[in-house]
């Protein structure tokens, strides 16, 4: 079964006049079958399992319950205590489930908001201060708060897991378990879910009542929108040539690569050779991806080169193409990868490109997957390629980004050696940038929803922060984000990419997040404690040893 509209409306699900009018308002007053299949079972209150692949519309399946059930009980907003909450394994997913969800929302007179790592939790902790109905979150980040005190979940009434099997893959599961007792047990639970393995049994077992299982399809049943293409070359430099020819068309298109390092580098390869792309990896400010995110969205960039940061939860209209660069190791990062495309109804292509070398990995990673495909030896000129890219678009350079602020006059090097830290009391020394923001930038217009004051940058350039993103960086670090300012005085180190706190660990060792790189343990450099700040030493860059991931 495809996610295709079925011939059922959601006025007939039983779903309130006021969200069936905001769905009709977006074009939507059909039911795909995922949500046809687990209104009426979810709107009676009843806990629901619900198992389909990405894309197939499983926000709206969940929001449409959840915000029924808040509005029917018209309990008043408390401070610090949200009366729903659905989790998420990373922040692209929270952002685009909080879009779907917020106007569903405010057709019933709710507000909703998003927590997650890799930003200041300021601007969090103040919406939970005002009151706030739903909260859309990343488990790293809300346990965070949870332990601060700025939130409660005493007062949850429906708890929505959504992409459960991804939170189990990137070893979120223990925090989750730790939140989910943290919830009513009378509340609704609901679960969302491509495959049950790797503890999602466990999940269900110990928190949901007597669900109701749904399942449309999993995430290994075929799409038959989806066309699937196998392209071998000859060495490495023909990969080059066939690469740049699939990302020349005029249609969207998402390449994926394996190494955060070389998906930066190529998108910045097409964009000196007149493609416009722009990069979505882990290395990047929340700031950073959602304005190259904007620029995929609005078409000022037709290319998107990706980590697997991209593979679950990145959802954009109309990608007609996703091309694995480099091939993925395992069938269901190719799955995720490729269900950026023939996402609700529409078609899509997919490419993998292979070496020789890489033809037997290959041939196992799409028998694991289900997907039968002829290989094809190609050049970049082949009939089978020129066909697929079509048309190809005009050369053109994309817009260098503005700063957002004036960049700041230099003082003197001896009035910065003579500066003394902002927390430790003692003097500078060395060549570094200044750390946290140390001087403050000449005042200009925030970006939406952000600040716009500076962090201090390479060699005391101002390094520009919006949209809510809190980009740390030192002169002599190699920029990863560091988690922003948060209201605690938070500790940090310039430049690290230590300081996103969505993976709850115990220890002090740094260890990865999708949700915001490097991100410091319990009683390391996290967003909840003060201290001393640390100056741009690139020892606080990455741990000794650790591989260049996503």
């Amino acid at each position: 079964m495809t996610a295709t509209p079925s011939d059922i409306r959601f006025s007939d699900l039983g779903v309130p006049a006021p969200m069936a009018q905001a769905l009709a308002q977006q074009g939507k007053e059909t039911a795909f079958p995922i949500q046809a299949d687990t209104l009426p079972d979810s709107l009676q209150g009843k806990d629901v399992l619900g198992r389909g692949r990405t894309g197939s519309g499983k926000t709206i399946a969940f929001a449409i319950p959840l915000a029924a059930r808040l509005a029917a009980s018209r309990r008043p907003r408390r401070a610090g205590r949200p009366r729903a909450l659905v989790l998420a394994p990373t922040r692209e997913l929270a952002t685009q489930i909080d879009a779907t969800l917020a106007p569903l929302a405010k057709s019933m007179g709710l507000n909703t908001t998003t927590i997650f790592g890799g930003v200041g939790q300021g601007r969090q902790v103040d919406a939970l201060r005002g009151g706030v109905d739903v909260v859309v979150a990343c488990p790293g980040r809300l346990a965070d708060l949870m332990q601060q005190g700025h939130v409660s979940l005493g007062d949850i009434e429906v708890t929505v897991l959504d992409e459960a099997d991804h939170m189990a893959d990137m070893g979120f599961l223990p925090g989750v378990t730790k939140i989910m007792q943290a919830t009513p047990e009378k509340g609704q639970r609901l679960l969302f879910s491509a495959t049950l393995d790797n503890g999602v049994d466990k999940l269900v077992k110990k928190f949901l009542h007597d669900p109701v299982m749904h399942s449309v399809d999993d995430e290994t049943s075929p799409v038959e929108a989806m066309t699937h293409h196998l392209f071998e070359v000859a060495d490495a430099d023909a990969k080059k040539d066939l690469v740049r020819t699939l990302a020349s068309g005029t249609g969207r298109r998402i390449l994926f690569m394996r190494t955060k390092h070389h998906a930066k580098r190529l998108a910045k390869q097409l964009t000196s050779q007149g493609i416009p792309a722009v990069d979505l990896q882990g290395n990047l400010s929340q700031g950073a991806r959602e304005r190259n995110l904007a620029k995929f969205s609005s078409g000022e960039a037709l290319v998107l080169v990706a980590t697997d940061v991209a593979a679950r939860g990145v959802h954009v209209d109309h990608v007609e193409l996703v091309v694995h660069v480099d091939p993925p190791t395992e069938h269901k990062a190719y799955l995720h990868r490729s269900g950026r495309t023939a996402r609700a109804g529409s078609s899509g292509d997919v490419v993998t490109v292979t070496l020789p070398a890489e033809r037997r990995d290959v041939a196992q990673m799409m028998r694991a997957a289900a997907i039968k495909v002829t290989p094809q030896q190609v050049t970049a000129s082949s009939p089978a390629v020129t066909e697929l890219v079509g048309e190809t678009a005009p050369i053109r350079h994309l817009a260098p980004e503005q700063p957002a602020q004036q960049q700041r006059q230099r003082q003197p090097r001896a009035t910065e050696s003579a500066r003394p830290e902002s927390a430790g009391g003692g003097r500078r020394r060395g060549r570094g940038g200044r750390s946290g923001g140390a001087a403050q930038a000449p005042q200009a217009a925030p970006a939406a929803g952000g600040s716009a004051r500076s962090t201090g940058g390479r060699g005391g350039r101002p390094v520009a922060e919006g949209a809510g993103a809190a980009a740390t960086r030192s002169g002599s670090s190699r920029g990863g984000a560091s988690g922003g300012a948060s209201s605690g005085g938070q500790r940090r180190s310039g430049g690290s990419r230590r300081a996103s706190s969505d993976v709850v660990r115990g220890g002090s060792a740094p260890v990865w997040s999708s949700e915001g790189g490097y991100a410091a343990g319990r009683s390391g450099a996290g967003e909840s404690g003060g201290g001393r700040r640390r100056g741009g030493s690139r020892r606080a860059s990455r741990p000794a040893g650790a591989a260049d991931r996503h």
